[in-house]
């Protein structure tokens, strides 16, 4: 089969400035639209799965295992953690077991403002550092039990909508009518935890009314999780449930599936758009070239050939639409943070990303070439040269 040049294709682009122009945005949009909802889609289930160490295990109230904040066990469990079940994790003589509550409370930037929001508030011990290892401190120092102090995670601002100077060192944010001063801030990356703000026990204890407690995290050493298992069976008067922590956010990863097919079909419904829109523009300048597709036939080129080098001339405007959009999106996406009920998260943009968004603008341009090259094709030669 005789096969027409490539640069034939290649300089078929430039004999119409304005339809090239427009099928290089509208590959653009597309694969900008299709990059945004897959970003989203790894950005929160990194988030939430990384926020899980494999060697972790949550004790927490029976029945709330799909949610710790709806949990209260007694604050005497970890003590009896410890106590009881041998091979925990440890340093210094010191067991991994951080006794923990997660609230959702209303905050403000001033006294008696109404509240800007609802922050994610973890209150913890000096333990929390221990189980939790994603966690480091960036800067400041760590709040001190019954002087009303908070540390932040670096997500925290894009949570409450605020900018990361309000919640720099030093500022103050309102809770239940008191002042609580940030003396410090976290990076946690990938997880949770980098939006949430983290206070004392007690002190968080004393916001919530509440005298329990919400779980207790541990760290497994030589122990395994039929140890913490058979403990939590044996306590029958505790009520409690035990559960990997990867386990766990596995299963908030899977509650947010309806959130995600959302953001997929929203894309496909306005990818559907742009497609169309592209199929117009294709036909409109395939129906100009009727008369030039039959000169090619009776040249000798097969249709396979004429159909192969307007799929040539496509997928070449739809690449360069597709690495056009792929570096748009690295650009203004990568790390973009968004607003969840866990906290935020941030845009992933990362190679299988961008190949994801470069196989969608590629696939475009084959569906918006071929059917207008066909619609030409069947014209016989003769219709064809007479063709205005």
């Amino acid at each position: 089969m005789r096969r027409l040049p490539f640069d034939y294709a290649a300089r078929n682009l430039g004999r119409s400035p304005l339809r090239l122009s427009i099928s290089v945005v509208g590959s653009v949009l597309v694969v900008v639209l299709a990059i945004s909802a897959y970003a989203f889609v790894r950005g929160m289930d990194r988030s939430l799965v990384g926020s899980g160490s494999p060697n972790n295990v949550i004790l927490l109230g029976a029945g709330s295992e799909e949610s710790i904040e709806r949990s209260e066990i007694s604050t005497s469990v970890a003590s009896q953690v410890q106590a009881t079940i041998p091979g925990l994790k440890s340093q210094a003589g010191q067991a991994y077991v951080s006794p923990e509550v997660h609230a959702a409370l209303a905050v403000s930037i001033e006294k008696d403002a109404e509240p800007i929001g609802q922050a994610v508030f973890r209150g913890v011990t000096p333990a929390a550092f221990s189980v939790h290892p994603q966690v480091r401190m960036i800067e400041g120092r760590t709040p001190q039990t019954g002087a009303d102090e908070l540390l932040v995670g670096q997500l925290a601002s894009a949570r409450l909508g605020l900018s990361g100077d309000r919640l720099a060192v030093g500022q103050q944010l309102w809770i239940d009518d008191r002042p609580f001063t940030i003396v410090g801030r976290f990076a946690a990356p990938n997880t949770v935890m980098n939006a949430e703000v983290w206070v004392p026990l007690t002190s968080i204890q004393t916001l919530t009314r509440r005298e329990g407690i919400s779980c207790v995290v541990l760290t497994l050493g030589d122990a395994e999780f039929a140890d913490v298992d058979l403990f939590v069976k044996s306590r029958v008067d505790l009520e409690l449930a035990a559960i990997m922590e990867t386990e766990y956010y596995d299963q908030l990863s899977a509650f947010y599936q309806p959130v995600k097919m959302m953001v997929w079909i929203t894309a496909l419904l306005i990818g559907a758009g742009g497609l169309l829109g592209g199929l117009n523009t294709m036909y409109a300048a395939f129906a100009s070239r009727i008369r030039e597709v039959g000169t090619l036939q009776s040249l000798g080129y097969s249709r396979r050939a004429i159909v192969i080098s307007f799929l040539q001339e496509s997928l070449l405007a739809a690449a360069t639409g597709a690495v056009l959009g792929s570096l748009i999106s690295l650009a203004l996406l990568d790390g973009i943070s968004i607003r969840f009920s866990m906290g935020a998260f941030g845009l992933l943009v990362d190679a299988p990303t961008i190949g994801f968004g470069i196989a969608i603008g590629l696939l475009l341009g084959v569906i918006g070439s071929i059917p207008p090259a066909l619609r030409c094709l069947r014209l016989p030669i003769a219709e064809a040269l007479k063709a205005n």
